[in-house]
């Protein structure tokens, strides 16, 4: 790390940052709202986005600023298993190819806002409606954390705050700054800010990892040293445990774990509150069929970031925090100029998906906690009231997380969001397809996935932490170490499936299910859609 501030870097990110935040706030004049202060407007933008800004917009909430910074450190930090993000993001397009178009259609056709809104319509259960909606927005408060996290850690690399022995709101500073822009043009303009700032952050990420790929590994004599320097120091046993620091191949003892995250993350992905609301953004079911197999070229772009982590121990890179490993490799390897740019494009990489993510667990309790059991008769300009405050309250919790607790805390709470999300499968995508789940069911299969996903969790140690040290643990009955957040789904389905036998032949009580066959096939414009005057029958006065 060089001495004090790179003044040239930090001043071509102030640059962008503040091209960005001018952006955020003129955006609410961007396709201006018809009624600004509907939900439908300032949480999903009008429902108007087409395919170009659809496709900006998922690739922006998805691939976050802790994408840039983690999945280069994990290779870094222990080799190829960090590749898992990888096959997973190959994965997860076809699975939602099958039910995002159904979710938007039924939605569209509704006026859901949230997954918590279908539930609730699909099985007449408010109670599982809510157990859906507090497990998004637990969840998402993490996610949301470590984008703060991806800035703090450019900002670190900069020199920005001073060293350890500074007065800790001076240190700070500079992070209060960004979540205080983050937070008034998320207020101000809703999902219409992220949707126009997405532009930015993707063209400078596909402009920096193009010239990284090609850049750094001339720098380093080519790609066959950037491999052989990385071979040769993930052959060093580690003090610590006794084993190989890692490997250019996942190890065969290993290969359950890899395949079972990656298994379990994509099914994961679209189940967070943040990806469904860039969904229910798009104008038309055709856009997010267009965008679901158009999405994987940023899979093609994650593979390419992840070998910024070889290059990183080729390069000599040294940091004690992983996440700095990249950030710290720009700096080394690029201009300060360059180096700049980079820092913008993982800095903005943050703020995106940070709104997106705060709108939507603001929707999910404006919809699914206020309304449903504070404010029955709330007023769409009441919900959206609501909504703004709670997206200010949810960066607030997220920023006291990152301040207050150690970095290493915020990323196993990430990966325990993970774990929880996931548990909210088969009330979503089961529900989609058929009604028969048993709305009961589906909520005791949430509560036991929740709780042994949890508990398991809090069992895993690492050699710094006693709990919460991982996400992998022994697969009851097979015995091999896998991934707990897919361990704790297959209990939860076989517990949904179990008990929807059980209280069928009770003949318990099965909601009323205010959804018809056609409503998931149903495109915007066809008939008795709410946005369609139905037209008059002949004769009929003018």
């Amino acid at each position: 790390m060089k001495n004090g501030v790179n003044g040239v870097a930090l001043g071509v990110f102030v640059f962008f940052f503040l091209a960005v935040a001018v952006m955020g706030f003129l955006a609410a004049r961007w396709r201006k709202a018809t009624d600004p202060e509907h939900l439908d407007e300032w949480g999903l933008g009008g429902r108007s986005y087409g395919g170009w800004i659809t496709w900006f917009l998922l690739g922006g909430d998805v691939y976050t600023a802790y994408t840039f910074v983690a999945v280069p450190a994990a290779i870094y930090a222990a080799g190829a298993s960090g590749f898992f993000a990888v096959p997973y993001t190959i994965l997860v397009y076809p699975l939602i190819f099958t039910f995002l178009p159904r979710l938007w259609s039924v939605s569209h056709r509704h006026g859901y806002v949230t997954t918590s809104d279908f539930v609730r319509g699909r099985f007449g259960s408010k109670g599982l409606s809510l157990a859906v909606a507090v497990t998004g927005i637990l969840a998402t408060m993490p996610y949301i954390a470590l984008q703060l996290v991806g800035i703090q850690a450019v900002l670190d690399v900069m020199g920005v705050g001073g060293g350890e022995d500074t007065n800790w709101f001076v240190k700070d500073l500079p992070l209060l700054i960004a979540f205080g822009v983050l937070a008034a043009y998320t207020y101000s303009s809703g999902l219409r800010a992220p949707a126009l700032i997405a532009f930015v952050k993707d063209a400078l990420i596909y402009i920096v990892i193009a010239v990284a790929i090609i850049y750094i590994p001339i720098k380093l004599g080519g790609f066959d040293d950037v491999f052989a320097s990385a071979g040769k120091a993930f052959s060093q046993v580690n003090p610590v445990t006794g084993k190989p620091r890692g490997g250019v191949v996942p190890p065969e003892a290993g290969q359950w774990t890899y395949a079972t995250l990656a298994l379990g993350s994509a099914l994961a992905l679209f189940m967070y509150p943040h990806s469904i609301t860039a969904t229910l953004s798009a104008k038309s079911r055709d856009v997010i069929r267009r965008n679901t197999t158009a999405l994987p070229l940023y899979t093609f772009l994650l593979g390419l970031l992840a070998l910024l982590g070889f290059m990183a121990i080729a390069a000599g890179v040294k940091v004690t925090n992983g996440q700095l490993a990249i950030p710290q490799l720009f700096e080394d390897m690029f201009p300060d100029w360059f180096a700049g740019v980079a820092f913008a494009a993982i800095g903005i990489g943050a703020l995106v998906p940070a709104a997106i993510m705060s709108i939507a667990a603001a929707n999910l309790f404006t919809r699914n906690i206020y309304k449903d059991f504070i404010k029955p008769n709330a007023t769409p300009e009441q919900e959206t009231k609501i909504s703004k405050r709670v997206s200010l309250l949810v960066k607030v919790g997220a920023l006291v997380f990152v301040l207050t607790m150690d970095k290493t805390v915020a990323i196993n709470f990430q990966l325990l969001g993970g774990i929880w999300i996931l548990q909210t499968f088969p009330a979503l995508v089961g529900g989609l397809f058929t009604r028969w789940f048993h709305r009961w069911a589906l909520l005791a299969g949430w509560a036991v996935g929740m709780a042994y996903g949890t508990l398991a969790a809090y069992g895993v140690a690492s050699p710094t932490q006693k709990h919460f040290g991982g996400s992998a643990k022994e697969i009851p009955g097979i015995g091999e170490i896998g991934y707990l957040g897919l361990t704790a789904f297959v209990l939860n389905l076989v517990v949904t499936v179990v008990f929807t036998f059980v209280l069928k032949a009770l003949k318990a009580p099965e909601g009323t299910d205010e959804t018809r066959p056609s409503d998931y096939t149903a495109e915007a414009g066809d008939p008795g859609d709410p946005g369609v005057t139905p037209a008059q029958p002949v004769g009929a006065a003018h």
